[in-house]
């Protein structure tokens, strides 16, 4: 049996794989969060903004885009307040069957001063979905199978 003798290497590894963990909890590609689009844009522009990379910072290991430096400035002091629900994944999805599934960052709606993301392509569109079956009832559910993530 081969042992990992190197404390350097154990410890670098070791922080990869929590790296590789956190960001699995937001939704990115190549390690851009929501599709390069800007969170708080969604709060204080008139609809959601693409990013660009002059203005992004690293949250949990993923890269987040702004369209402005005030909206970065807003995201660094309080990243909580902007970032999406269930980590960016499709809200619908996350409720229904609690599964991460991408999501058109067009397609959102803002509740309770909370972000929702959803998937929609083609004729698929859950955010319809989530209305008419109820956002109030699919909240909780989403929640407990979020919980469930991030504790597994």
């Amino acid at each position: 049996m081969h042992r990992l003798k190197n404390p350097v290497l154990l410890f670098l590894t070791a922080f990869l794989i929590m790296l590789y963990a956190h960001s699995q909890q937001i939704y990115e590609k190549k390690g851009i969060a929501i599709e390069g689009y800007d969170v708080v844009s969604y709060f204080k522009e008139k609809g959601p903004q693409p990013g660009k990379k002059e203005f992004s910072t690293t949250y949990k290991g993923v890269v987040f885009l702004f369209s402005r430096l005030e909206n970065k400035e807003a995201f660094i002091s309080d990243p909580l307040k902007f970032l999406p629900q269930y980590g960016g994944f499709c809200a619908y999805a996350m409720a229904l069957k609690g599964k991460k599934v991408k999501i058109d960052p067009a397609t959102y709606e803002i509740r309770d001063g909370k972000l929702y993301l959803f998937y929609h392509s083609g004729k698929t569109n859950t955010l319809q979905l989530w209305d008419r079956e109820g956002a109030e009832n699919l909240i909780p559910k989403a929640d407990y199978n979020w919980k469930n993530f991030m504790h597994s």
